[in-house]
């Protein structure tokens, strides 16, 4: 059997999308002509990857174990340090009072350390102002009633599973924009082993879920796209052999991955607001690919069209469910009496005025709860000595310190005369700043040849990142990064795959190509095993944490 009958053709994972490298490796390809295409390393898996039994356990074994790796950093000593960490204080807490009475309540001045020692039932039913809605601090709450308030591990065991689900969902975003099981074990390799990614899954933050809801909804969004273009050419052909001119074409309503889209993008702004804007970017995307589906299905007013007619269409199938998912993860403060401004309405004097002054005082308080909560964070410029500027995001100056102690000889098994423990959610310098380098490389790549995947992971940063620069004087953190990370780990991989080239390249380009990107990946290995103790609280001696401030920014 020859290697080509092997391989899955590209265009039956993603219709319409060119096929860059091999399906089964990293790849395995054609060796053809052995001694002039190719390299030895392609010629050997060939003949490894001969029999269909072998090529399942690669298909499938491969991811398996990189999502293992991935549970791996992220569960081990998970409940260390006993302490709340960072802006645990704030969700720990909320998510354990949302457990019990239905809303975020206040907790008695300096709470924390009687927290730590397990005296956990000390908050009261008075409301608590928060502002950001509940779903990720619900998600927490679970963790919190398997294990318990007194167990360090329950808080945080949420967003590590989260984490590791994250690490699944890259490789499958990989693999229908690749179609190379090599490939997607490097995407998810990547985002296993980056410091960021892990520190984001250790401690118990709303951002990993921003960044998982999000990414589930783009993966909805791929799927779709096959699935719209199907059907709307069947559309076309259907009115054409009728006799009749489709000018703007039809309108696709049935689009089920488009509705769970809708529910994904929903479930990310119920974790923070930030999340809207993945939502209005990837309908931006969808109806931008909803025009180059009608040119290409050859309609006169293909622009128009998708604009006119399939917009409002995708509109409605999108948005309308998000704003549902959306409000039920405020089911909580609907269904209670004490959510903070639940009775804001009932009291003397309290209106929204207007046509809104007509909606029941439950929906009224609502909306004056949400005009609090926006207020807050377009004004927020509070100085932290971790803030960061988001147009230094992308260079990585400013990562934020979300724990550190100093020992002496003897204590927390310090075995230096002065030893740090410290959690700081710096990426993988290597994968970070490549990383920026392939965004840059994408940026060409649509510009010179208008390909779509890199459109696509593009699209993901313009989510992510971009509308971050509209504020840069207000008070933002690096490690709000993690939602738009998954794009650049995919950046790095469609730039490692035209590195890689294919087999049937001439052999230097080949095994220059391989020799390049197993380089990088042992590299990116072996920077993640020297940075791990810094992601993770393990004590080690002042001197070797001194050797991980690269910059005098990261101290």
């Amino acid at each position: 059997m020859s290697s080509a009958e092997n391989r899955v053709p590209f265009s039956e994972v993603v219709s319409g999308a060119p096929r860059v490298g091999s399906d089964e490796s990293v790849g395995p390809g054609e060796p053809m002509e052995p001694g002039e295409r190719g390299s030895r390393l392609d010629d050997w898996w060939a003949r490894t990857m001969s029999s269909p039994a072998r090529r399942r356990v690669w298909r499938w074994g491969a991811p398996l174990a990189v999502v293992v790796i991935a549970a791996v950093l992220r569960f081990w000593n998970l409940g260390h340090p006993h302490a709340l960490v960072f802006d645990e204080t704030f969700y720990v807490k909320d998510a354990y009072t949302l457990l019990h009475n239905g809303y975020e309540s206040s907790w008695p001045a300096d709470p924390d350390a009687s927290f730590n020692a397990g005296d956990t039932d000390i908050f009261s039913d008075t409301p608590s102002y928060v502002v950001h809605p509940p779903l990720g601090k619900w998600l927490i709450a679970l963790g919190l009633a398997v294990f318990g308030a007194d167990d360090s591990v329950g808080w945080r065991v949420s967003t590590a599973v989260v984490g590791v689900l994250a690490v699944a969902l890259v490789m499958l975003v990989a693999r229908r924009l690749f179609a190379s099981t090599g490939l997607v074990a490097i995407a998810g390799l990547l985002f296993a082993i980056d410091g960021h990614a892990i520190v984001m899954s250790r401690i118990a933050l709303l951002d990993n879920s921003v960044m998982f809801f999000a990414l589930l909804g783009v993966l909805f969004v791929l799927l779709d796209r096959p699935w719209h273009e199907r059907r709307l050419a069947a559309l076309v052909a259907r009115a054409r052999d009728a006799g009749r001119a489709p000018f703007w074409g039809p309108a696709v309503w049935w689009r089920p991955w488009l509705l769970a889209a809708g529910i994904a993008f929903g479930a990310t702004t119920a974790v923070k607001w930030s999340g809207l804007y993945f939502l209005a970017a990837f309908g931006l995307y969808l109806v931008v690919t909803d025009a180059l589906a009608r040119r290409r299905a050859g309609l006169a007013f293909w622009a128009s069209g998708a604009i006119l007619k399939q917009g409002p269409v995708t509109f409605l199938l999108l948005v309308p469910i998000a704003l549902v998912t959306y409000l039920a993860s405020w089911t909580g403060w609907f269904v209670t009496d004490g959510g903070y401004d639940r009775h804001w309405a009932d009291q003397a004097g309290n209106s929204l005025g207007g046509p809104l002054g007509l909606l029941p005082p439950a929906w009224q308080s609502f909306i004056h709860y949400h005009q609090s909560m926006y207020t807050f964070h377009v004004g927020l410029t509070k100085p932290h000595p971790y803030a960061a500027n988001p147009l230094t995001w992308l260079l990585m100056t400013r990562p934020t310190s979300m724990w550190y102690e100093q020992h002496t000889l003897g204590e927390a098994g310090c075995t230096s005369d002065a030893c740090s423990s410290a959690i700081t959610s710096i990426a993988n310098p290597l994968i970070w700043w490549a990383g920026t380098a392939a965004l840059v490389y994408l940026v060409y790549r649509l510009a010179r040849y208008r390909e779509w995947r890199p459109g696509f992971i593009l699209m993901g940063v313009v989510g992510g990142y971009l509308p971050w620069l509209m504020y840069v004087n207000r008070t933002v953190y690096q490690f709000y990064t993690i939602a738009f990370e998954p794009y650049l780990i995919l950046a790095i991989v469609f730039a490692l795959s035209i590195i890689l080239g294919t087999a049937s390249d001439d052999r230097y380009r080949r095994t220059s190509g391989l020799a390049v990107t197993m380089v990088f990946l042992v590299l990116a290995v072996l920077l993640s095993a020297f940075w791990f103790p810094l992601w993770t609280a393990t004590s080690v001696p002042h001197w070797f944490w001194m050797l991980h401030n690269w910059m005098p920014s990261w101290v």
